[in-house]
C-alpha cells in the first residue's frame, strides 16, 4: 500500500510547522487515530512509524552522513524488518522500582524546540527522564533514585524498549572511523513523505502552469499518466531549446 499523493499533500501541509515530536503522532495517527499514542510507550509509537515507513516507501532505509573524521560520504542500507519488536509492556520493576517506560508525552516536557533532549547537559535530563519515570520507593520520592540504581535502571527501560533506542553503526573505509548514530525512525519517515510531497507539487505546478489544469485534476490522473505528460513537456522544452 503506497501513500497516495494527496494524501501525502495533505500531511505535508498538516506537519510542515509542528513540533517533531507533535509530527510524530501525527504519523502514528494516520494508521490509527483512535489510538492514545501521546501515552504510549515510545516503541509502540515507532513500531507503527516502522510499519507505515515499510507500507508507503518499502522496507530498506539508507543512512546517509558524512566521516567527522576525513569528511567522506558515507551510507549504509538498513533492513527495517529487522528492528526490534514493539514492548510488550508498559512498565518494569527494577529493584524496588516501579518504572514506567518513556512515552512521547514524557519526551515533551523535556524536550528543547527543535524537538530533542538537550545535549549540553545529557546526564541532567536523563535525571529528570526518571524522574518522571520512577515511581516513588516506599516513602522515598522518585526524585531519590540513586545513582547506581539510575544506571540499572535505564539499562532495563533499553532491554524492555530496544526500539526506543535504536543505533546504525557506520565504519568509514577511508580512515577506519565508527559512527554510532540514533535512529529517529519519525523523522526519517517524515524526510520520505516531505520528498514524495515536494515531487508532487513540482509535478502539478508544471502541469497546472503548462495546461491550466487544477490541482484536483491533475491528482485525481494516475501517476502513469500524469508522468507521461510530464515527459512530453520536457521533450517540448528541449525541442524549443535546441531550435534557440
Amino acid at each position: 500500500m503506497t501513500l497516495a499523493d494527496s494524501h501525502c499533500l495533505d500531511l505535508l501541509e498538516q506537519g510542515l510547522r509542528r513540533h517533531p515530536l507533535d509530527r510524530a503522532l501525527l504519523l502514528a495517527a494516520q494508521a490509527d487515530a483512535a489510538q492514545a499514542w501521546p501515552d504510549l510507550p515510545l516503541g509502540v509509537r515507532d513500531a507503527q512509524l516502522v510499519a507505515l515507513r515499510s507500507n508507503w516507501f518499502g522496507p530498506e532505509f539508507q543512512a546517509v552522513l558524512r566521516c567527522e573524521s576525513c569528511g567522506e560520504m558515507l551510507s549504509a542500507t538498513l533492513d527495517l524488518r529487522s528492528l526490534p519488536p514493539a514492548p510488550a509492556t508498559s512498565e518494569i520493576r527494577v529493584g524496588e522500582h516501579r518504572v514506567r517506560l518513556p512515552t512521547t508525552r514524557d519526551l515533551a516536557a523535556l524536550a528543547d524546540p527543535a524537538g530533542t533532549l538537550p545535549q549540553d547537559d545529557a546526564d541532567a535530563a536523563a535525571r529528570r527522564l526518571l524522574q518522571r519515570l520512577a515511581e516513588p520507593a516506599g516513602d522515598r520520592p522518585a526524585s531519590a533514585v540513586s545513582s547506581s540504581h539510575a544506571v540499572d535502571i535505564e539499562a532495563a527501560l533499553e532491554a524492555a524498549d530496544p526500539l526506543a533506542h535504536v543505533e546504525v553503526e557506520l565504519v568509514c573505509e577511508r580512515c577506519g572511523h565508527r559512527h554510532n548514530r540514533a535512529l529517529d525512525i519519525a523523522a526519517c519517515l517524515w524526510d520520505d513523505v516531505q520528498a514524495q510531497g515536494e515531487r508532487v507539487l513540482a509535478e502539478v505546478d508544471a502541469l497546472a502552469s503548462a495546461y491550466g489544469w487544477t490541482e484536483g485534476e491533475i491528482l485525481a490522473m494516475p501517476a502513469t499518466r500524469r508522468r507521461l505528460y510530464l515527459e512530453r513537456l520536457a521533450r517540448r522544452g528541449s525541442s524549443a531549446r535546441r531550435a534557440s
